[in-house]
């Protein structure tokens, strides 16, 4: 239990207590609002502050050990990982030259040069071999054309332009 007079000198210490709190948020109002005068002047901005801190804030991440760990294991593992794309890029480029040298290939390769050189003749190219594929299909639309005009027949006026 407390007494009456206990309870008025609590009473009495509570107010001043609230009245110091009062007063203490007031003075700090004020030193916040002067703050914010003296940044105004010195051109120091919200966005400022914010980008100081963010740079602060991540040098002090990079600088951590956990930070330096993951960056070293996933360097690694990035490391592996190229050298196992060289790997499997050097075998099929391997697979794809066994292949080429293989029979099949070539037997391939010499069907597809005879109808290459066939198409030559029936188009009407020189009958030479060796030609590549883009002066064959060169060749191909030019005789196309050729027999496209020749079953056409040109306006000969302007009359007929016209119709």
């Amino acid at each position: 239990m407390i007494s009456e007079e206990e309870k008025e000198e609590l009473k009495i210490e509570l107010a001043k207590l609230e009245d110091e709190i009062s007063t203490l948020r007031q003075v700090l109002a004020a030193k916040e609002k002067h703050l914010v005068e003296i940044k105004q002047k010195l051109g120091i901005s919200l966005m400022n502050e914010l980008k100081q801190n963010f740079s602060k804030s991540w040098h002090d991440m990079q600088t951590t050990s956990a930070y330096k760990k993951t960056h070293e294991t996933l360097s690694h593992a990035g490391q592996k990982a190229t050298a196992a794309i060289s790997n499997v890029g050097t075998a099929i480029s391997k697979k794809f030259g066994d292949m080429r040298n293989s029979p099949t290939f070539k037997s391939f390769e010499e069907k597809v040069e005879t109808t290459v050189t066939s198409l030559k003749t029936k188009v009407g190219g020189t009958g030479h071999t060796g030609g590549n594929f883009e002066e064959v299909l060169s060749s191909a639309a030019h005789a196309s054309a050729q027999s496209s005009l020749a079953g056409t027949r040109l306006p000969e006026s302007e009359e007929e332009l016209q119709c």
